[in-house]
C-alpha cells in the first residue's frame, strides 16, 4: 500500500466522518466515490463494501456523541433501523448481481435525489418533544424497510431518505432526525458489508484507515452540528449542491469508463 493511498485514505474517511457528525446519515453518500476517485479503488463493488463498513463504524461512533448531546429519539430510531435490516440485506443481495458500471450509474441517480431531498425546506420546525405511539410505530416501520433496501442496494446509509422519512412519520424537527438518523445508517451498513464481505468484496485495511480518519473528522463534525443548529438550512443545502455535482461526475465516469 502506497503512501499516497494511505493518506488519502485517512483523509477521505476524516472528510466523511465530519459530514457524518454534521449531518447525520446524509453525510455518508460521499464515500464511495472518494474510494474510488481519489483513494483508487478499482471495483465499484468492492468500493461499496469498503465503505459501507467504514461507514458504518464511523455512524456508530458519532451516534454516540450526538446521544450524549440528546438530540437522538432512541425509540423512534430503534424501530426504524430494526425494521429496516431485512431490507437493507436483501438490497445489498441484489446489487452483487448488478455489473459494476450499471450500479454506478444507478449511485449516481440516487446521489441526485439525496441533493434535491436536502435542498428542500422542511414544511415546519417539527416537535422537539416527539414520543412514540403505536399509529407512529405503524408508520415508521414500512418506511424504514423500503429505506433499508435502497441503502443496501447503493450501498450507502440512506440518511436521505432516513431523515425526512423520520421527520414525515414522527412529526421530529431536524436536527433530532439527523442524529437519529445515525442508528439506521450503523446497523444498515453492517448489514450491507457483511453481506459484501461474504462475497469477499471489502478491502479491509483500507475500511480501517477510513474508520481511523473518520474517528477525528467524526468527533469535529459533532460538535459542529450544535454551532450549526441555527443555520443548519443553509449548510445542508451547501452540501447537496456538492452532492449534485459529485452526482454528475459519477455518472459521466460511469458512461464514458
Amino acid at each position: 500500500m502506497s503512501t499516497f493511498t494511505i493518506v488519502s485514505a485517512l483523509m477521505s474517511g476524516a472528510l466523511v466522518g465530519a459530514l457524518l457528525g454534521l449531518f447525520g446519515g446524509g453525510g455518508s453518500v460521499l464515500a464511495t466515490p472518494l474510494l474510488l476517485y481519489v483513494v483508487g479503488i478499482r471495483d465499484p463493488h468492492v468500493a461499496i463494501g469498503t465503505s459501507a463498513a467504514a461507514v458504518a463504524v464511523n455512524a456508530a461512533m458519532n451516534l454516540v456523541g450526538h446521544g450524549r448531546g440528546g438530540r437522538v429519539k432512541w425509540p423512534c430510531a430503534t424501530v426504524f433501523a430494526g425494521a429496516g435490516l431485512l431490507g437493507s440485506f436483501l438490497g445489498s443481495s441484489l446489487a452483487k448481481a448488478v455489473d459494476g458500471q450499471r450500479l454506478l450509474l444507478f449511485f449516481a441517480f440516487a446521489m441526485a435525489a439525496i441533493a434535491v431531498s436536502m435542498l428542500r425546506r422542511p414544511k415546519s420546525e417539527g416537535d422537539p418533544e416527539v414520543r412514540i405511539t403505536w399509529p407512529l410505530i405503524l408508520k415508521l416501520a414500512p418506511v424504514g424497510v423500503l429505506t433499508g433496501l435502497a441503502a443496501g442496494f447503493f450501498g450507502i446509509g440512506g440518511g436521505f431518505l432516513i431523515v425526512p422519512g423520520l421527520m414525515a412519520a414522527t412529526g421530529m424537527t431536524l436536527a433530532n432526525a439527523a442524529a437519529s438518523s445515525l442508528l439506521s445508517v450503523a446497523l444498515f451498513g453492517a448489514a450491507t458489508s457483511l453481506n459484501y464481505a461474504i462475497s469477499g468484496l471489502v478491502d479491509w485495511p483500507i475500511a480501517g484507515l477510513f474508520i481511523l480518519g473518520g474517528l477525528a473528522g467524526g468527533a469535529l463534525g459533532v460538535r459542529g452540528a450544535g454551532a450549526l443548529a441555527a443555520r443548519a438550512l443553509l449548510a445542508r443545502r451547501l452540501f447537496a449542491s456538492l452532492v449534485l455535482a459529485v452526482a454528475v461526475y459519477v455518472a459521466w465516469r460511469a458512461t464514458h469508463g
